[in-house]
């Protein structure tokens, strides 16, 4: 099999209200999508997610296709090793991310030409996964009543588990929104705390022990990512583990974060840190540090990759309020009646952009 063409497509339509978190505003949704295709008619669909501002990686693609055209797509090993160069490409950022989008298509064509799911390509650990609903952000005009509803609402799903967002107002205002999270549902719901790095360590600290109380499951990028120190101290300093890595990238840089900041769970998000084959093999370096993977980033693949590894935890789960992508795409990933989801049981990852549909958000 020999890869005959590579494209790429970025989508991007408003979002109804802007939403925050710690550090950043979103008014827009952005979705970047690159296809591969095959001299056996065989065609292999990258996802990615949009990126701020003028440049976006799928940008890179134009310069990275030269090195794929007549190559074999179902040697992801060499085609990884070919891309990624430091010295000449770049070891994170941009490039990574279009490497990512360009490994997760290369793996949709293998599990299709395999006649499999992708999660049994990849080893079928299990056939479900418990999720969370990520929500809880920052909008204009919501209240603490407005919050402990959404967070209520959620449970009207059949999760066990809701995630909020912290670190964008003073300490004091963000601990009443984590006591009003907390009694909207109840002692038995797993509520987890997302700072997305706004945090200096001290004022990490302070705000952790505060809400100790309110039994947080997990806190979340309470700084920025390459501060393994400080996100070590912080998991000393409280009882609430530390859960971080959506901004990691490589199998290299999850080294240096298992084993110097010391955090338990590890956020690491297939969009951007290399894509399935370091996915997978970053799930294998946690399995023997005991460590365990809370993947960030849209449910759609994630889902798979959960339920092809054993030492999976949860999958992070955005409904449709924050995602506003409808019937963008040929499938979509319902909850199960007891909280978990299930991966799509189609040949390859089975979730692919409706063209028909997304026509009008495509950037021109």
């Amino acid at each position: 099999m020999k890869i005959t063409g590579v494209d790429s497509v970025l989508y991007e339509w408003k979002r109804k209200k802007a939403i925050s978190n710690g550090l950043h505003t979103y008014s827009t949704s952005k979705l970047a999508v690159v296809n591969i295709t095959t001299d056996e008619g065989i065609t292999g669909v990258g996802l990615g997610s949009g990126t701020p501002g003028p440049v976006h990686w799928g940008d890179m693609i134009p310069h990275l296709k030269e090195h794929l055209i007549g190559e074999d797509p179902l040697c992801n090993e060499k085609i990884w090793h070919k891309l990624w160069i430091p010295k000449l490409m770049g070891r994170r950022g941009i490039t990574t991310r279009a490497i990512s989008a360009i490994d997760l298509a290369l793996w949709d064509i293998k599990a299709k030409a395999a006649n499999m799911p992708l999660y049994k390509f990849l080893g079928g650990a299990k056939d479900r996964i418990p999720v969370y609903i990520a929500g809880g952000y920052y909008e204009e005009g919501k209240d603490l009543s407005a919050l402990a509803d959404e967070m209520k609402s959620y449970l009207a799903l059949g999760t066990k588990a809701v995630k909020m967002k912290v670190g964008a107002v003073p300490i004091a205002e963000d601990v009443k929104r984590v006591e009003a999270a907390r009694k909207a549902v109840g002692d038995d719901i797993m509520l987890m705390l997302d700072a997305n790095c706004a945090y200096t360590v001290h004022e990490a600290i302070m705000f952790i022990k505060r809400v100790e109380e309110y039994n947080p499951y997990w806190f979340e990028e309470p700084v920025q990512p390459d501060d393994y120190e400080g996100m070590r101290r912080i998991g000393q300093a409280s009882s609430v583990p530390v859960a971080t890595g959506e901004n990691e990238m490589t199998r290299f840089g999850f080294r240096d974060l298992i084993i110097r900041s010391e955090v338990p769970i590890l956020n690491a998000d297939v969009y951007e840190m290399g894509g399935v084959t370091e996915f997978m093999k970053v799930a294998g370096m946690a399995q023997a540090h005991n460590r365990v993977i809370a993947p960030h980033g849209h449910q759609s693949i994630s889902v798979s990759l959960q339920c092809a590894i054993q030492n999976s935890l949860i999958l992070e789960y955005y409904p449709d309020r924050f995602m506003e992508i409808g019937d963008m795409f040929s499938h979509m990933l319902e909850l199960n009646a007891d909280g978990t989801a299930s991966p799509p049981e189609v040949p390859g990852h089975g979730f692919y952009p409706n063209p028909d549909v997304m026509e009008k958000y495509r950037v021109k």
